[in-house]
């Protein structure tokens, strides 16, 4: 074999092997997202930082630790532990792990373990969106002792658009407070989900204050600059500027902005941005509402949207970020329907005939 053909044959072995991999951080995340969502509404740890401590701790589930014992996010036994246990080289020879029946009751132990120590509480007075924040936090706060450690979770949640999981938590989390709704106990073999105090859910949604601003500028020293903030005034909470939500970029923008000045912005015609959000006849917004800058899914990331007071379909539509006339046509309604609350809407194809693919 010449030396041209050998370096084409690493190629593409090289390229099969990142396709593969790439395949596999696609499944896990499919799998466990939902799981990561339900931990950020019941405890706040952001459900991007969840999933990236997943990825990269589990290996995108293929680490041996994960295959023998479910644990994956390389937590340790500790003193306190009474459960199983496995042994495993890790910063030493033969360290002691915890095994878990199942790969929901060590997401619950995770959040459960960042939760209930005193030295990973400055965490929760951070804004759950800012995913910097909390990857450097974690680092600070002894998680990990690679030096890279943030950086590494920062690249799987930009790379693969995790934060998009963070605003989905959100909205659920607002629906449930606004609707005082109880999130219910879940226990899975002795690994108990209790549902956090509902105040103290909300602090972790709300903004730096002056009771935690040491805590944010010591973790400030330590991050880069730039990062998302929230507006505690708008009735939905989502991150400024630019954020993704199934894997489509979108703002949030304020009742009174031109759109215009929005398609200015981002260099884009306002013929395309008026066609990507479905407003036809409209210049200035009449309220606070998700402006995409691209066009929207065919499906959504989830198979269904439960249907709350005063939401439309339009509404529904931009919140999940699906095509109107995919969601009309899924589910069988005219433009004119108003859905009923608590209906289920799908989000994605029920019939094989009306399968679409996801392109944009």
């Amino acid at each position: 074999m010449c030396m041209k053909q050998l370096f084409t044959f690493i190629a593409v072995l090289f390229s099969l092997a990142s396709n593969a991999q790439k395949e596999k951080t696609a499944m896990y995340i499919q799998q466990y997202s939902e799981l990561a969502i339900q931990e950020m509404i019941r405890t706040g740890v952001p459900a991007a930082i969840t999933l990236a401590q997943g990825l990269l701790e589990s290996q995108s589930g293929e680490s041996d630790l994960v295959k023998k014992s479910n644990n994956h996010f390389g937590i340790k036994c500790k003193p306190e532990w009474t459960g199983a246990k496995t042994y495993h080289d890790d910063d030493q020879r033969g360290e002691c792990f915890r095994v878990y029946p199942n790969a929901d009751a060590s997401y619950i132990d995770h959040s459960n373990f960042l939760r209930t120590r005193s030295h990973y509480d400055f965490l929760f007075k951070l804004n759950p969106t800012d995913y910097e924040a909390w990857a450097y936090g974690l680092k600070k706060a002894g998680y990990a002792t690679a030096s890279n450690y943030p950086n590494k979770l920062i690249k799987l949640i930009q790379e693969n658009q995790l934060d998009q999981y963070n605003v989905r938590a959100m909205n659920l989390m607002n629906s449930v407070t606004q609707q005082n709704k109880p999130i219910h106990t879940m226990e899975t073999n002795g690994i108990t989900a209790q549902p956090v105090e509902q105040n103290t859910m909300n602090n972790t949604i709300l903004p730096i204050n002056e009771n935690n601003i040491e805590e944010k500028e010591a973790i400030e020293n330590d991050k880069p600059s730039n990062t998302n903030t929230v507006n505690p005034s708008k009735k939905l909470l989502y991150p400024e500027g630019i954020f993704m939500i199934n894997q489509c970029k979108v703002i949030y923008a304020n009742e009174g902005v031109s759109l215009l000045a929005i398609a200015n912005q981002y260099d884009i015609t306002l013929s395309k941005l008026l066609e990507y959000n479905e407003l036809y006849h409209t210049e200035i917004l009449n309220q606070d509402q998700l402006i995409y800058l691209e066009k929207k899914q065919k499906k959504g990331i989830t198979d269904f949207h439960i249907v709350k007071e005063g939401e439309s379909l339009y509404y529904i539509a931009q919140v999940e970020g699906i095509r109107l006339e995919n969601l009309l046509q899924f589910n069988n309604y005219t433009k004119t329907a108003i859905p009923l609350v608590g209906h289920k809407l799908y989000l994605k194809p029920t019939n094989p005939i009306q399968s679409t693919t996801n392109k944009k």
